[in-house]
């Protein structure tokens, strides 16, 4: 190799340490950037020139280093698992959070639950048993049971609220996703024409990972590199992103939980679909959507539907036989004027229990208190209303069970969200300890490149020392 190729030598080597400090500035620029993978210089050595003619013996040096591209340092297999943790604490967090939500609207316990309305509304029966037809007793008794009514119909409402407000996320969210898998289909093209180009995609990369992981945690979405460094990403086992091109996903169903029983004449349950094939249902496996479907979920028979349809089922279920337990014993008995076969609570046919349970009697005339035949001081059946709430399968045993069954749905989810995200957060670090920026790394790494620069230059001044001797010296007589 002649003198001035050393130059060139000497040369790449200065560019390529060049090239591994700004390298290892961008790092050090970016150690605190969410989403950021650290970048290393890829290098490979220039061998040496192949020789022709008869002097082709002896060895040769190379002819520097070629800087080949700029490295990311990801990890599929770390980033699949980070948006599989992310999937499933996208599912257990928004469903923790409702479930929650749900089991403070029971106020129990508390002075304002249902509980405690029905312990005063007990009670009361008790005293127009003592005073039969008196106004003040009687008039308790009928507050007590409007008390007991409204707390009733103010659950069923604030269930129907939150219905209504899921519902509203979901539709939101969707929207949300169908804009995340626009962006990612744009960066598949922005990476795919600046990588044909020979340029370094590597932050457009980062961004498009970022987006990946929010269709992740809403949908579940799973994702396929492809060679051309796009990415297919799948939601439901069907691709939503393909190439550079995205499909739209809806959100369908019924707009209102309306009554448990009746929800599939209001439009169907509740379910993400595919725009372009309208009624077929997308299967989730994990995302916030998964979660807000499944606790969109009409009632079923078995129990198994979605928690706030069976609770609103279970509080129509309770003011039933609240209803009936207590008209039962109250038809039996007849009132202090000699009427019989009366009703304490009614509802309004056609409409949910809870909603439109009410107090039938307005004064002491409509109380039926004694047995009929006894006279009007009887408080017979006062009595043996009043001791409803004590027997066995009372409104109060199952109003009791109802509690239990929503608080022990509601402790669940929260471990399990407690659970998902101890998944998500070591996932995230699993893949940080290789891709994120270490600044201990880095100042090695500017170290290094540095001192190689510096030997690259001390290379080129040697070389062009030995040129000016060669060039400007040589055969000069007596010097």
């Amino acid at each position: 190799m002649s003198t001035f190729g050393g130059l060139n030598t000497a040369y790449l080597g200065l560019t390529a340490a060049q090239q591994g400090i700004n390298v290892a500035g961008q790092n050090i620029a970016n150690a605190g950037t969410d989403g950021y993978t650290r970048q290393r210089i890829e290098q490979s050595a220039v061998g040496a020139p192949a020789r022709t003619g008869p002097f082709t013996a002896g060895a040769q040096a190379g002819q520097g280093v070629s800087v080949d591209g700029i490295a990311r340092l990801g990890n599929s297999f770390l980033d699949a698992g980070v948006r599989s943790s992310a999937a499933q604490a996208g599912y257990a967090g928004y469903r923790s959070t409702q479930l929650q939500q749900l089991e403070g609207s029971l106020n129990e316990p508390g002075p304002a639950g249902i509980s405690t309305a029905l312990q005063t509304f007990w009670s009361s029966w008790q005293g127009v048993s003592n005073h039969p037809g008196e106004a003040a007793p009687a008039g308790v008794l009928l507050q007590a049971g409007t008390t007991v009514a409204n707390a009733v119909s103010a659950g069923y409402k604030a269930l129907d609220s939150q219905w209504t407000r899921i519902r509203g996320e979901a539709q939101s969210t969707v929207a949300t996703l169908n804009d995340a898998a626009a962006q990612v289909a744009g960066f598949n093209a922005t990476i795919r024409s600046v990588t044909a180009s020979g340029g370094s995609a590597n932050e457009i990369i980062d961004a498009r990972n970022k987006v990946v992981e929010t269709i992740a945690s809403l949908a579940g979405g799973t994702a396929r590199d492809n060679a051309d460094g796009t990415v297919d990403v799948f939601v439901g086992g069907n691709a939503i992103v393909s190439d550079t091109s995205h499909r739209e996903i809806t959100l369908g169903g019924q707009a209102s939980m309306g009554a448990p029983g009746s929800t599939l004449a209001l439009g169907g349950p509740v379910q993400l679909e595919w725009a372009d094939r309208p009624g077929v249902a997308v299967s989730l496996d994990g995302g916030k959507l998964a979660g807000a479907v499944s606790l969109l979920a009409p009632a079923t028979a078995g129990g198994a539907g979605g928690a706030i349809s069976e609770a609103a089922a279970s509080y129509n279920a309770f003011a039933t036989k609240l209803m009936n337990d207590v008209n039962a014993v109250h038809r039996t008995g007849q009132s202090t004027t000699g009427t019989s076969n009366l009703d304490f609570f009614a509802t309004t046919p056609g409409a949910p229990a809870a909603l439109s349970l009410s107090v039938v009697p307005t004064s002491a005339a409509g109380i039926a208190t004694g047995s009929p035949g006894s006279g009007a001081l009887d408080g017979k059946i006062a009595d043996a209303v009043a001791q409803i709430g004590t027997g066995q399968g009372s409104p109060d045993a199952l109003w009791s069970g109802i509690v239990t069954g929503i608080g022990t749905t509601s402790q669940s989810a929260q471990q399990h969200q407690q659970l998902a995200d101890a998944a998500s957060t070591a996932a995230v670090g699993q893949r940080s300890s290789g891709a994120s920026v270490s600044l201990d790394e880095e100042n090695i790494s500017l170290l290094s490149n540095q001192h190689a620069y510096q030997a690259a230059a001390r290379a080129m001044t040697a070389v062009d020392e030995a040129l000016d001797v060669l060039i400007n010296h040589t055969g000069l007589v007596g010097r």
